[in-house]
Parts: structure tokens; C-alpha cells; sequence
């Protein structure tokens, strides 16, 4: 371990007075953006604000080990490292504060997130990626601290792919040789996280160029170190993954105080080049800082904060030792630094001012444009005393927002609804069509990619059988599929526990290793939340990664990872990042508590953003990976895990028949009732169909394929237009992927017309089946339930045709 001094640092002395300055004029700039920040929201301009004073000096020493092509997974303090690498410009700090909606004047989330979440912007307006070796990239903050960790992970991962694999040397806009740093930031209490130490081992396993700063300022909101980590010092309880000598695993890690700026200049100088040139993974432990403001805008830290804590912030903060180092090393006078001080605030002030009128100004003229029209509506249909009180409030509303307009406007339509003939209401009709359309522009847009690379737009490439193909255990498909994947595309490689040396439980990747390397075809530790993570940070630097979980149920490790980051990827950037990631999953019918999962209703709940497969057979499954794999989306996909020894034919074009997505297979024709399923379900439908006509009932039985998107072309509601009644069956439990597909078609599809009786869902009990065939037949729904409850529907219909059973 390494502790960096507060002598003059070699790294610091080369600096120029010039470069030491605008070090200085930056941080100062970055303070004032804090205060005013503050101040903004409690003046009722901004809703929330949390900002990164305190922290000003190993941003701006950080920022100088940073090179185009790098990447930053930090957390919402970061704001000093962004305006030092010229990736956020003052102006853009405010208008994400502000939330303006608008990509051009907030690059990062256009809006979305609330201040401090910096992005930069990977994608051209096409949606395609830009050349991220020339720019210094950022990827999408999220708020749950530590969730920045996984996906850092698979940012570093990347470099050590392109440095090792000579295949991916081709792809220049992307790297360098592996070059590329990815450094992770994270505050002190939030390494308490287990997705932290989770990230730290991996990296430490992967020997990977991570370089992860922790910002110690010894509390977590009020909760001071004493009750976050063990020794009070993450960088100590750490020790033991130092490496004792070059090319030996493990980590270097290096202690510096945050109030020493040439310390910190030379730790990261020398931090970054063991990172960059070694890949040798590093911890930069920055103790001793302060949040002058305390944590948001939501608290004061003097409620916690002792009074000799609160004075020794006082004289320990960055920016007061900062000032006090130039002066004693002679490097400017006081004169010279007050003088960067007011300007620094002035500059602020423009900046906030400029941002603030660049946010309002669209707003009052829409407020205006709309208040014109209201006035002729009232004018013109006699209706003054209803709407004077909604225009007056409007017009003299002295900070409105889109949300004060749209309110008045439908209020005011609503009271005018009985008029016939008006061209002013017609007007105010055709403006409120178009806000609503401009609005959800602003605020609805890009959950799922809007590119040409959609999933959506992948064009279908049918499977062809020759005529003597045999059949195979359905996991020879998916071997026979993988192989021509990795075949064709060098970008792609699998990862996940036991996938490599044995080819994955289930054998789907069976010799793959081997015939293509350990680098595209991987084991991995048991950490289900950052193979995500590392699937994450590589497909945002462009590559093709398919990571394994091995079972459905073990998703939960993940599915906080894949919900707030993955999911929303494409969303809260407005289509500035993406990350094409496949999860690869298999799940349903099995054996006991915790390998016979369907938690299908937690998964739609949490994954928008993501597509959902729900194949029934491994080479549908494979059609789910070639359109996924020419498309820019992420999504999951879940494999029936009773079927892979089941018998299936392989297609003779294996590595190229694609299956839309949204589109449902009608399995079974029938003219009685529908049944609509999906996965490991279809054939015990199938099977329940075929006794159902035994007695005489026709029962059409339809696989809807995938969950996310569901039924894009209607083909669940022309069966029931057909049958006029209806059986959502799954395995999940009551209330969930039944009742999802239930409002899809009976609420969003309108099947409600067209049915003759109560739409009915067959979901399994809400406990998790017990171990055992009989623990799985009374568990979940089988061909008896199927057959018991399609039987009720028609006896109710024909009772006389179909008496009581039981």
C-alpha cells in the first residue's frame, strides 16, 4: 500500500503556473456552481439538489490522468472531474438542474435525472456509435449508490478484451490496444455496498484496468464511518488484495489526503500508468474530505456534524489548503487568486442565468401562445366567467411550467365541450395535439431504441430444415447456433459460471472454449450482479457480450443492476448510450424451491427498456439470439429448462434464421376458445387441448414468444374475435405474467368487445413449488387444471352438453 505525502509530488512540479491556475479557477468555478446551486432550489427553481463541494481537488487531479478514449462510472459528486475534462460546460450544469428537457442544452439526460448524473453522449444522431477512442467518455450515472460498480467492471473488462484478442483489433473507434482506463468513483459509506466488494474482487480475478477512487469524507449522510466500515478505512480492510511484487494478481492502492493537491496530482499520475500500461486494477483511497453543504439539499449536516468535526471541515477544506499551497509555494499572489475567485463567480452567475433563461424562455412563450388561444375560446363562445379564472391563473403565473399549461388547456376544453361549431376551440384543439406529441418527445421518448438498429426492424429469416435432418437434444441446437455466432462476430463472447471449460450446465456451449479461447467463451465466479455488470460496461464500448445466469431464480442478484441501470439506459439519456447486452437465462418447469423459477411479474415490473423472450424450444431460442444479435437492444432471454434434451431438428441455417419479436405463433387452431401461453406451458396446453377434443371442445392454443414486446400484430385478439372466449395460462404466480397478458389483450388489444364470457387466468399457487414430481403437479398448473378450467368455461355456456365433473 501506498501513501502518497504532502511533499512537493514530482507530477505536481512539472505543472505550469498556468495549468495550476486553471486547476484553481476550475475548482473555485465548481464551488460557486455548488452554492448557487443550493440556493436555486430552496428559491423554488429546481426541486432537489446535491452537489460535490468538497471534493474539488481530486477530481481535478484525477481529470488529469484522464485521456481521450478512458471512461468515468462515478457517482452524483463528480461534477469538478467533469468540468475539468471539458465534458460539461457550467451552462450544462444548471440546465440539468433546472431539468431541461432538451438534449442540445443538457447532453446528459436531457432532463431526465436529476443534477449531478453525467453522461457524455456515445451516439450520433443515428443512434450509431461514435469513435469513443477520441472523446473522454462517461457513462450514465445512477443514483443507488454502488450500482456504478458492475457496470465499471465490464468498461474495464473491454480494454483487457481488445488488448488480448487480435480479432478485435479491427475495431479502432472503439480502442486503442486496450489502452482505455475506466475509472470508478464512489463515496466512502457506499462501500459498505456488496456490489462494491463484489466489483473489487472481480477486477482483482480479471487482473483488469479499473482504477477506483473512493471519496472519503467519513460520513454517509449522518451516519459517520465508525458504523459504515470495518477499521473506519476501506483502503485497510483492503489490504490484503496489494500485490507484493509487479506481476503478481492483485491490486495496487494508494492513500492520499483531499486537501493535498500535489500529492494527488502525482498519486494519479502514477495510479493511471500502472492501470493503463499493466492492466494491474487500483484503489485510490482520498481521505480527509468534506462536504462543506452537508449531503443535499433535503438536510443540514450541522444536525449531526460536531462543532470541532464542523471546524476542522472549516479549515480543511480543498479549495481554503489549495489556496494556501499556491501562496506558500509562490506560485501566484493574493491578489491574483482573488481575482480568480470573483471571476469564477461571475462566470457562475452568467452560466446560471443564461442556463435559467435557455429553460424558461420556450416556457413563457408557450405559456403565452396558449393563453392567446384560451382568450379567443372565451371570447368567441361566450364563455369568459367559466375560463377568466383558469386563464387569469395561467397568465399571471409568474414561474409556470409545461405542466400549469397542459392543465389550463384541458380544463378549459373540457369545459367547452359542448360547442359544436368553434375554430377557436378547433385551434386550441390542434395545439394541445401537437404538445402532447411534442411533450412526449421531451419526456416519454427512447425507453427501447428508436435507431434503424431496433430489434423491431430486424427483418424475418424463416429456419429451413433439410430433409434428412435428424433429430437432437434441444441443447445441439443451441451449441450448433453458438458456434456460428462466435463464428461470424468476433465482438461476441459469453460469460457466466461453468459456461467455459464445461460448456454450461446444460451443455449448450459445449466445446466452444476450446475452439475459440477462454477470452470469448468464459467461466466466471459465482456473482450474478456483476456478470451483468461486466456484460454492461463491454456493450457500451461496443462489443457483443451474452452473459449467463444460470437460473431464473438467481436473477434477483441481478435484477436491480438490470432495472436501474441496463434498462433505463436508453431512456434517461435520450438515446445518447446504449448497451446491447443479451442476458442468457433458463428457468420454469424443474425441481423445488430454487430451481423452478417463473418470477415473470417481477421481471416485466422492473425491466421496461429490456426485451423479454419466453421461448418454448431451443431453436426458437436461437432465432431470439441472431435477431438480437443484429440489433442495437438489450434483452433476456429464458430458456425452458426441461427442454434441452428434448428432441428438436437443427436448422440448416443455423447461424442466420431470425424470430420477430412481438409476434405470437398460433400452435393449434381451434374455434371454442383461445388459449394463450408461452415457454415450458405450451406443451402442457397442447397436451390439455388434445384431451379437450376428446370431449368435444376445439381449443386454439397461441404462443406469444415474447413478454416485451407483446403481440404487436393482434393475433391474440383475432382468435378471440374468432372463439369470443379466452385463457391466459402461465407458471408465475396469481396476478402476475396471467394477469399482464389479460390487460394486454383485454384492455390495450379492446378484446373486451368480442367476449362472451369472463376472461379467465391459470397462474401457479403463489408459493414456490417443493421438491418432487408430486410437489411440482400440485404446484404449478398441469394438463387436468388446463382441461378442469376450459371445461367450467363451456359448461357454462352449454351445461347440458358438459355436466359436473366432480
Amino acid at each position: 500500500m501506498s501513501t502518497a505525502e504532502s511533499a512537493v509530488a514530482s507530477a505536481a512540479a512539472t505543472l505550469s503556473k498556468e495549468e495550476l491556475l486553471r486547476d484553481y479557477r476550475l475548482g473555485w468555478e465548481s464551488r460557486q456552481a455548488s452554492l448557487t446551486g443550493r440556493k436555486e432550489v430552496f428559491m423554488g427553481k429546481a426541486k432537489f439538489g446535491i452537489f460535490g463541494d468538497g471534493k474539488e481537488l481530486p477530481q481535478l487531479a484525477m481529470a488529469r490522468a484522464f485521456r481521450p478514449g478512458d471512461f468515468r462510472s462515478g457517482y452524483y459528486r463528480d461534477q469538478t472531474f467533469m468540468f475539468a475534462t471539458g465534458e460539461l460546460t457550467l451552462q450544462q450544469y444548471f440546465a440539468q438542474l433546472y431539468a431541461h428537457p432538451d438534449a442540445e442544452a443538457e447532453p446528459a439526460t436531457a432532463g431526465r435525472a436529476m443534477n449531478g448524473h453525467f453522461a457524455t453522449r456515445f451516439l450520433d444522431e443515428d443512434g450509431n456509435f461514435k469513435a469513443l477512442v477520441d472523446s473522454k467518455n462517461s457513462s450514465a450515472d445512477i443514483s443507488p449508490t454502488g450500482g456504478q460498480m458492475p457496470r465499471l467492471l465490464g468498461l474495464a473488462y473491454a480494454s483487457k478484451l481488445f488488448r488480448q484478442n487480435p480479432e478485435l483489433q479491427q475495431f479502432t473507434q472503439f480502442s486503442r490496444n486496450g489502452d482505455e482506463v475506466a475509472f470508478g468513483t464512489i463515496g466512502n459509506a457506499s462501500t459498505s455496498e456488496g456490489m462494491f466488494f463484489e466489483a473489487i474482487n472481480a477486477a482483482g480475478v480479471l487482473q483488469v484496468p479499473m482504477l477506483m477512487s473512493v471519496w472519503d469524507d467519513h460520513y454517509g449522510i449522518s451516519v459517520p464511518a465508525e458504523y459504515q466500515t470495518c477499521k473506519q478505512s476501506i483502503s485497510e480492510i483492503l489490504g490484503g488484495f496489494q500485490r507484493n511484487a509487479p506481476g503478481e494478481q492483485g491490486f495496487e492502492i494508494f492513500v492520499v489526503k483531499g486537501w493535498d493537491y500535489a500529492a494527488l496530482v502525482d498519486t494519479y499520475q502514477r495510479a493511471a500508468e500502472v492501470c493503463r500500461r499493466e492492466h494491474v486494477p487500483v484503489l485510490v483511497h482520498v481521505t480527509e474530505l468534506t462536504q462543506p453543504q452537508g449531503h443535499s439539499t433535503s438536510g443540514s449536516h450541522e444536525r449531526y456534524k460536531s462543532k470541532d468535526r464542523l471546524t476542522w471541515e472549516q479549515e480543511f477544506d480543498c479549495m481554503r489548503q489549495m489556496r494556501q499551497w499556491i501562496l506558500q509555494e509562490g506560485h501566484a499572489t493574493e491578489a491574483e487568486l482573488d481575482q480568480i475567485e470573483n471571476e469564477a463567480k461571475d462566470a457562475v452567475r452568467k452560466a446560471r442565468a443564461a442556463a435559467w433563461e435557455a429553460f424558461f424562455n420556450p416556457i413563457v412563450a408557450e405559456r403565452n401562445e396558449a393563453v392567446q388561444l384560451l382568450n379567443n375560446l372565451a371570447t368567441e363562445t361566450g364563455r369568459e366567467n367559466e375560463l377568466h379564472e383558469l386563464i387569469h391563473q395561467l397568465e399571471h403565473n409568474p414561474t409556470p411550467i409545461r405542466a400549469d399549461i397542459m392543465r389550463a388547456v384541458r380544463r378549459s376544453l373540457r369545459l367547452v365541450r359542448d360547442v359544436k361549431r368553434s375554430s377557436a376551440r378547433g385551434e386550441l384543439r390542434r395545439w394541445h395535439e401537437q404538445a402532447v406529441a411534442e411533450n412526449a418527445d421531451r419526456y416519454n421518448s427512447h425507453l427501447f431504441s428508436q435507431s434503424e438498429e431496433s430489434a423491431l426492424n430486424v427483418e424475418e429469416v424463416k429456419p429451413e430444415f433439410a430433409a434428412d435432418a435428424p433429430q437432437v437434444d434441444g441443447r445441439e441446437v443451441l451449441q450448433a447456433c453458438f458456434d456460428a455466432i462466435l463464428a461470424r462476430d468476433p465482438r461476441v463472447f459469453a460469460i457466466g459460471e461453468d459456461v467455459g471449460r464445461i460448456g454450461d450446465v446444460n451443455q449448450a456451449f459445449a466445446g466452444l472454449q476450446e475452439k475459440y479461447g477462454e477470452l470469448r467463451v468464459t467461466d466466471t465466479g459465482i456473482r450474478e450482479c456483476t456478470i451483468v455488470g461486466q456484460g454492461i460496461g463491454a456493450a457500451m464500448r461496443g462489443l457483443r457480450p451474452i452473459t449467463e445466469i444460470q437460473y431464473l431464480d438467481y436473477l434477483l442478484y441481478a435484477i436491480q443492476i438490470l432495472s436501474d441501470d441496463l434498462a433505463s439506459l436508453q431512456y434517461r439519456t435520450k438515446g445518447g448510450q446504449k448497451a446491447p447486452l443479451i442476458v442468457r437465462t433458463r428457468g420454469h418447469r424443474l425441481e423445488g424451491i430454487w430451481h423452478s423459477g417463473s418470477p415473470i411479474q417481477m421481471i416485466l415490473g422492473s425491466i421496461r427498456g429490456m426485451h423479454l423472450c419466453v421461448p418454448r424450444n431451443m431453436t426458437q431460442a436461437a432465432g431470439f439470439y441472431n435477431t438480437l444479435l443484429k440489433s442495437d437492444e438489450p434483452a433476456i432471454v429464458i430458456e425452458p429448462l426441461n427442454g434441452y434434451r428434448l428432441k428438436e431438428r437443427i436448422p440448416s441455417n443455423i447461424g442466420e434464421f431470425t424470430l420477430p419479436l412481438g409476434v405470437p405463433e398460433v400452435l393449434k387452431q381451434g374455434t371454442d376458445l383461445t388459449i394463450v401461453t408461452y415457454g415450458s406451458m405450451c406443451r402442457i396446453v397442447l397436451d390439455a387441448a388434445a384431451q379437450l377434443e376428446q370431449v368435444g371442445i376445439s381449443v386454439e392454443v397461441i404462443d406469444v414468444q415474447t413478454l416485451l414486446p407483446f403481440d404487436r400484430e393482434g393475433v391474440v385478439l383475432e382468435s378471440i374475435k374468432k372463439n369470443s372466449r379466452v385463457l391466459f395460462a402461465d407458471e408465475d404466480v396469481p396476478g402476475g405474467a396471467s394477469a399482464y397478458m389479460m390487460q394486454q389483450v383485454v384492455d390495450e388489444q379492446g378484446g373486451y368487445r368480442y367476449l362472451d364470457s369472463q376472461p379467465r387466468c391459470l397462474a401457479a399457487q403463489a408459493h414456490r413449488p417443493p421438491y418432487g414430481s408430486d410437489g411440482d403437479y400440485f404446484s404449478k398448473p398441469n394438463a387436468e387444471d388446463v382441461f378442469d378450467t376450459v371445461y367450467e368455461l363451456m359448461q357454462e355456456v352449454e351445461p347440458q352438453r358438459f355436466p359436473d365433473i366432480y
